[in-house]
């Protein structure tokens, strides 16, 4: 788990050091450097030979984490030394390394300012969440509702992984549909179903199951079904339960709407966690209603309580109030949890994101209210009044 990440000269991140909790939150309105820091760790991640020669990979391809251009594009444009770093620190380390990085211009790689080659420091922590398979990352652009979805056995059963875009969603469901979830507190509360032979209540902690009853909570009576065709294609579809009938006829995930196939997609990701893991949101409230919302940030705060480190980017007040309404409730420790307020900042000689660290006391209460955090309801109530 990472415990700190200062950043410096990155994009328009000036200086700033982030002290990381299980759950972090990313605030702020749009174009204030969010996705910067969540940049920042792709980064780190995708770049492969980091460890062995000290270079930052910009650019990871079509299908790959993040492209960002050319040395230009990231370097901080104000910087008073031509010079970017990183300090990481994981748990139980008794010290941070700094990774020190020289800009050459119009280089898609960013090379180490080092004579210590392979980078001790990385090689020490290569099983360390943010350099292994027990990563998820889901962008903010997910893929459409479709029928028809691809399949790619070293993504999904190599690595675990739903897709950036969670375009083995899929597949991902197909294969590991009647495993058991890993952690009880994730169970949703009709999760107890009874037994037609003994005719005791028994737990269904498989990971379809589980996914339905979530679902759910965002669209009432939603069931997935997964159909693999063939060694590469997966169909996705959609029923509703039926009083007395069962279930409704299966729909496309076109006749139904982005909602839940975009919930779809996060809902997996949070269920399918393992200890240890890093999952990386962006955006989760994504064409979600507000109940929804609101629930989500909850699981978003089960998910958080037990060994997983979570980042997400939100814009979204509901998913905020549902984290703060479950410290509250004690559904996760308010010690793990951690709000980042991003803000621009102009002047007259620069422009770099100024970022506010924000605790949730353990009444749901913020440490602070940046303007434009949480006012635009009331903004446009008083309108109306």
């Amino acid at each position: 788990m990472i415990k700190s990440i200062e950043i410096k000269n990155f994009k328009s991140i000036k200086k700033k050091y982030f002290d990381l909790r299980n759950l972090n939150i990313l605030l702020g309105l749009n174009g204030q450097g969010k996705s910067s820091f969540i940049q920042a760790l792709l980064l780190l991640r995708q770049s492969d030979k980091l460890a062995l020669n000290g270079e930052l990979k910009l650019n990871d391809g079509l299908t790959g984490l993040v492209n960002l251009g050319t040395s230009k594009d990231v370097f901080y444009q104000y910087a008073d030394e031509e010079v970017m770093s990183f300090i990481l620190q994981f748990t139980d380390e008794k010290k941070a390394d700094e990774l020190l990085f020289n800009y050459e211009i119009g280089s898609d790689v960013i090379k180490q300012l080092t004579n210590e080659l392979p980078n001790k420091y990385l090689v020490e922590n290569e099983e360390e969440a943010l350099f292994t398979s027990n990563f998820q990352y889901l962008n903010a652009q997910r893929v459409e509702p479709k029928l028809i979805n691809i399949t790619s056995q070293s993504n999904v059963v190599d690595k675990r992984s739903i897709g950036k875009y969670g375009q083995y969603t899929a597949h991902f469901i197909e294969l590991f549909a009647n495993e058991e979830i890993f952690f009880d507190n994730l169970l949703h509360k009709h999760s107890s179903v009874l037994d037609s032979v003994t005719g005791k209540k028994i737990v269904n902690k498989t990971l379809i199951n589980q996914i339905n009853l979530w679902l759910g909570e965002i669209s009432p009576g939603v069931n997935v079904r997964t159909t693999q065709v063939g060694s590469d294609v997966v169909l996705l579809e959609y029923v509703f339960k039926q009083p007395n009938y069962g279930n409704t006829n299966r729909f496309k995930p076109e006749n139904v709407g982005f909602g839940i196939s975009y919930a779809l997609h996060v809902v997996t990701a949070l269920l399918s966690s393992r200890p240890g893991q890093l999952i990386i949101i962006e955006n989760p409230e994504s064409h979600i209603h507000p109940r929804g919302q609101a629930e989500l940030g909850k699981l978003i705060a089960l998910t958080a309580q037990n060994d997983v480190q979570i980042v997400i980017e939100s814009h979204s007040d509901h998913i905020l109030n549902g984290i703060r309404v479950a410290v509250k409730e004690n559904i996760i420790d308010k010690d793990d949890v951690k709000a980042f307020y991003f803000k621009k900042v102009v002047d007259a000689s620069e422009q770099y994101s100024s970022i506010e660290d924000i605790e949730i006391d353990k009444n749901g209460t913020l440490s602070k209210y940046p303007e434009n955090l949480l006012d635009e309801w009331s903004n446009q109530l008083s309108k109306l009044i």
